[in-house]
């Protein structure tokens, strides 16, 4: 029954998700200039990071290009769930506008509808920018590509896109409570993504252990990074702790899920 239901809500998600896509490509010049747009919002973090690089040789024992290494696989990551969950953010405002009860009515899981609900093509910018800055920082980098760290890249990018997702349903769920807490989700999902741009060694232990142990922010790319890059952990920990990434993200994935289900029992409609 528990497969029924998500081969269920996946189908309903393809099946909205289409819906916009073909609704979006009927503009094709306004979507174009959008991706465009998005791409180079974007892009203009690493700017200033390059910029930085002018005056100094290395941020925290790190070159120009293993930072690029991070700012790209973080942007990939990031990227792919906030393609396909960033719109959990508005879920806040269907709760308060008393809009969450249409969706209720339906004979399609909510998490599916929620999160397809205004799918924007128009992200595949920073997935786009993220990936070329990838592309470019490993044509740079000397790394030793060992069978484990060849495994390591994809399995680092698709576990870091579970995680952030798993945030953004957490985040999702938490506004069933707060009604408007939007910039609370965003701290931990654009704020991570921020965070995990620049090198773990400029920040203080007390961070890297909360973004570690606590919001696991740190199994997005920097301990599966740092094994492909060949450094070691700042916090000691042993080497291959970054594959353990998956396991992170399937444990990140079963807690966001157990917090909706909570949401959606707690929800009052506001009756109008």
């Amino acid at each position: 029954m528990a497969e029924s239901a998500v081969s269920n809500g996946l189908r309903a998600y393809v099946l909205i998700v289409g819906m916009w896509v073909r609704s979006t490509m009927a503009y094709r010049t306004s979507f174009l200039i959008m991706t465009l747009g998005n791409l180079l919002a974007t892009g203009l973090d690493f700017v200033a990071i390059a910029l930085m690089f002018t005056h100094i040789g290395q941020l925290g024992g790190f070159t120009l290009d293993e930072v690029a290494f991070l700012y790209g696989t973080t942007s990939v990551a990031f990227g792919l769930a906030d393609l396909t969950l960033g719109t959990m953010g508005r879920l806040g405002q269907r709760v308060r506008d008393g809009t969450m009860d249409t969706l209720l009515v339906r004979p399609v899981p909510i998490l599916a509808q929620v999160a397809a609900d205004r799918f924007a093509l128009r992200r595949l910018g920073r997935i786009t920018q993220g990936a070329v800055l990838l592309g470019w920082s490993l044509s740079r980098l000397d790394i030793d590509w060992t069978v484990d760290r060849v495994l390591l890249m994809p399995v680092m990018l698709l576990s870091g896109g579970a995680i952030f997702g798993a945030l953004f349903v957490l985040g999702g769920a938490f506004q069933f409570w707060a009604k408007d807490a939007s910039e609370v989700q965003n701290a931990f999902t654009f704020g991570g993504t921020t965070l995990l741009e620049y090198p773990p060694t400029v920040f203080g232990k007390e961070l890297l252990r909360g973004v570690t142990f606590v919001i696991p922010l740190a199994f997005v790319n920097w301990l599966p990074a740092l094994h492909i890059l060949g450094r070691p952990d700042p916090l000691g920990l042993p080497a291959r702790i970054g594959f353990a990434a998956p396991l992170v993200a399937c444990g990140c994935c079963a807690v966001a899920g157990l917090a909706w289900r909570a949401g959606l029992r707690a929800y009052q409609s506001t009756g109008s």
